[in-house]
């Protein structure tokens, strides 16, 4: 399926009722933290599994601060079980998750947001205007060898008023498996 993706200062597409593993659903009107990011993830993608920890550690650190990460997995489940919503819940429980994972069954947010990897990361503003799309930083194997932050980077651009860096990135990853 071809997408077209998100420009920076794009507005954020909103979304309702998304499943979440915790039970609750969630909408973007729910969201009220000054920074936003959407990642698009899954459970079997080994570019995400490599991600993980520094995702956790990301919302963690900056959790205080007025930022909230929200992960959304749209892939198929009929081909990739192990994408199932109830595997979802599984892995965030495994893994500690600390931010909402969503389940975007009909994958229109995929969709909306032209997200074509998983994982690809998105970054809202206050205003809900995006300010950054596609990869965490430049290493996904090896955190110990990260140089360049490109997340973290634009995130501290933002919240101390300064303009984002680096606006975009070409997400590496698996693609987003399509219906």
């Amino acid at each position: 399926m071809t997408t077209q993706p998100l420009e920076t200062g794009a507005p954020l597409p909103p979304f309702y009722n998304l499943p979440g593993v915790d039970g609750n659903k969630y909408s973007s009107n729910d969201c009220t933290n000054d920074i936003l990011i959407v990642a698009f993830t899954c459970n079997h993608c080994p570019y995400v599994q490599a991600y993980e920890d520094r995702m956790i550690a990301l919302q963690k650190e900056f959790a205080t601060q007025g930022v909230l990460l929200v992960a959304i997995n749209s892939n198929e489940e009929q081909n990739y079980p192990e994408d199932s919503f109830e595997n979802m819940v599984k892995r965030a429980m495994q893994k500690g998750f600390n931010f909402p994972y969503l389940r975007d069954g009909d994958q229109s947010m995929a969709t909306s947001f032209g997200a074509t990897h998983t994982p690809q990361f998105f970054l809202f503003d206050k205003e809900r205007t995006l300010r950054y799309s596609g990869k965490l930083d430049d290493n996904w194997k090896e955190p110990h060898l990260v140089k360049e932050r490109y997340l973290r980077d634009a995130i501290e651009a933002l919240l101390s008023g300064r303009d984002v860096p680096v606006k975009e990135t070409y997400s590496i990853g698996c693609t987003i498996k399509w219906k």
